[in-house]
């Protein structure tokens, strides 16, 4: 027999209050559906779950999602991490914020600033949709540190008339580490749509890297002609006016519309990061493009020549767009920045709810960045990055419990015993026998996402753990490894989290995320995964692949939620061992108690 992951019951018999009808009354709908957000505009759509509200949420569960240690605003709509900086003993973080509403509509630049990325103090608006070139929306942008301390912003504003143009501001006061009043230049525009390129495909400028010379600047912009995602270069010495380079620096066909571009360097011999200007011999070059199509971020290792100003992948089966990604769960519009006070790079992104727009109305507030992570090549493979938590966020770590050498034979399950399963920092690794994986048949063709998930059964998996499990097992999210046999005789490893039993409610997303992932000669299997409320962000192998799950569950959370072992395969033991913190909030304040913490 298995462990118990069969189907999930759909029943509820709890009543939604009068003021949560009135509050979904006010949200647009077309025949029983909400309006398309951010397509009309020339942007990604913003309605993820399109549908009616079939659930009667309690406050309580309600409640319960908002996280205690990723950074959010207090109330409201927020998308795209934006102009990420350190800058004079504060972190800065810019974002996508809608200040009227939980839903996707005009958008300001929201601002807050940390001592550590982890407690965070809100500022006032960055900036604001107050000129013609951007009364429609302060879109995406990027920051550039200049040699001589000035900083330079660089966004996209949708026009008047709906176009997408480029725009500059820069701080009011330099002296001023807080960087509390921005102004935007007399000159913006200053980079409208190029021949052949849309008015709403031009979008998302990167931070600037030097030009060999050292007396330009270039940036890269994302676009698309026809099903080809582009990237565009532009050359310039003030950042005012700007030279078109012919070409691109990149095309991949059938990609679509490239967003959010992200490019900088990665070094080769070691685990710090570098500026974004960096080039060499001992560098590689990240390519990242959020790709409109599908909302997923895809990256690329390559060689940049600076001089023809190409790029090149590494691999061209693993290209943007058909290759790797950063996360394969949700996860989209990321941003990195070069943290310069401890040499290593940072990558910021937006995670999206998964659940019905309605009810983020109710809850009043939409999306929350993940916890920042460091990026680095991966030096054993050369082939991949790896993310990881900040180190900052083990501030957070209280009381641990560990369980050592647990042994889960196949079809087993182990609840592991903690009072509070809500917010977490879970490491865990896994082994199984050499003889298990040697005697298994050829077990090609597994695919996390079209297996049927946690409760589909092989020779080698899949075993895990299980977050947010409720007593009867009637909602549960394992996040497990899976290992397959391919016709070569090599094994092949598969890292997955499935959400299709998270929550008994209908009105929320509820697929299984995964990916094969590269596991080297003589290393245990092994998964971080940070809990946070209705945020569960996994990391695989020190970071190879990583999954984030939004998750709802409707009777697994506060004390009812548990953690478990659990090893659902036919044939191989599973030895496991866990080490577990619970997890202090982290401090998310206003400006006002920073004014009295200064």
């Amino acid at each position: 027999m298995g462990v118990g992951f069969g189907s999930r019951k759909r029943s509820a018999s709890i009543v939604v209050s009068l003021v949560s009808f009135l509050l979904i009354s006010l949200i647009p709908f077309t025949a029983g559906r909400p309006i398309s957000r951010g397509a009309a505009l020339g942007v990604s759509e913003k309605v993820v779950r399109l549908g009616d509200l079939n659930f009667p949420w309690t406050n309580a569960a309600l409640l319960w999602e908002r996280t205690s240690f990723h950074f959010q605003p207090s109330k409201n709509w927020m998308n795209d991490p934006n102009g990420p900086l350190y800058y004079n003993g504060w972190y800065h973080l810019f974002y996508q914020y809608n200040t009227e509403a939980a839903v996707w509509g005009t958008i300001t630049w929201g601002h807050a600033i940390s001592r550590d990325l982890i407690h965070w103090f809100h500022l006032p608006y960055g900036m604001v949709p107050d000129h013609s070139y951007d009364v429609n929306g302060v879109w995406t942008g990027s920051a550039t540190l200049l040699p001589d301390g000035r900083i330079v912003m660089l966004y996209t504003g949708s026009t008047n008339d709906g176009r997408q143009v480029q725009c500059l501001a820069f701080p009011a006061n330099l002296s001023d580490p807080l960087l509390l009043r921005w102004v935007k230049h007399p000159a913006n525009p200053v980079l409208t749509p190029p021949p052949g390129i849309g008015y709403t495909d031009f979008r998302d400028p990167s931070t600037a890297w030097l030009t060999p010379g050292g007396d330009k600047w270039r940036i890269v912009i994302g676009s698309k002609v026809k099903k080809t995602g582009v990237a565009l270069v532009y050359e310039t010495a003030d950042f005012v006016d700007y030279k078109l380079l012919d070409g691109y620096l990149h095309e991949v066909p059938g990609t679509g519309m490239w967003e959010c571009i992200d490019f900088y360097p990665v070094r080769l011999d070691s685990g710090y990061g570098s500026d974004t200007s960096a080039n060499g011999p001992g560098f590689k070059h990240v390519l990242k493009a959020s790709l409109d199509d599908d909302k997923h971020d895809y990256y690329a290792l390559g060689t940049y020549d600076e001089e023809s100003n190409r790029w090149t992948p590494d691999d061209p089966a693993l290209d943007v767009g058909i290759g790797l990604r950063y996360d394969y769960g949700e996860y989209y519009a990321s941003k990195t920045f070069y943290d310069q006070k401890k040499k290593r790079r940072i990558l910021w992104g937006w995670i999206r709810e998964t659940d019905a727009e309605r009810v983020d109305v109710i809850k009043g507030w939409a999306s929350v960045q993940s916890i920042p992570r460091t990026v680095v090549i991966d030096r054993k493979t050369r082939a991949n990055l790896l993310q990881w938590p900040v180190e900052e966020v083990e501030s957070l770590r209280g009381e641990s419990f560990e369980f050592k050498d647990v042994m889960l034979e196949p079809g087993s399950i182990l609840p592991l015993h903690i009072d509070s399963a809500s917010q977490l920092d879970i490491e865990a690794s896994f082994e199984i026998e050499e003889g298990d994986a040697a005697a298994i048949f050829v077990d090609s063709g597994y695919n996390c996402t079209t297996s049927g998930g946690a409760a589909s059964r092989g020779l080698l998996g899949p075993f895990g753990i299980v977050v947010l499990a409720y007593k009867e097992l009637s909602e549960l999210t394992p996040i497990y490894f899976y290992i397959a046999k391919k016709p070569n005789g090599n094994l092949e490893y598969h890292f997955c989290a499935d959400e299709s039993r998270s929550s008994k409610a209908l009105d929320v997303s509820s697929p299984v995320y995964g990916s094969s992932v590269p596991v080297q000669k003589g290393e245990k299997l092994t998964i971080r995964s940070l809990v946070d409320h209705s945020i569960v962000e996994s990391f695989a192998q020190g970071g190879r692949r990583v999954i984030t799950s939004r998750v709802y569950p409707t009777q697994a959370f506060d004390e009812p939620s548990k953690i478990l072992l659990f090893n659902n395969a036919t044939s191989a033991k599973v030895k496991a061992t866990v080490k577990m913190w619970k997890m202090k909030s982290a401090g998310i304040r206003d400006f006002f108690s920073l004014n009295q913490a200064l």
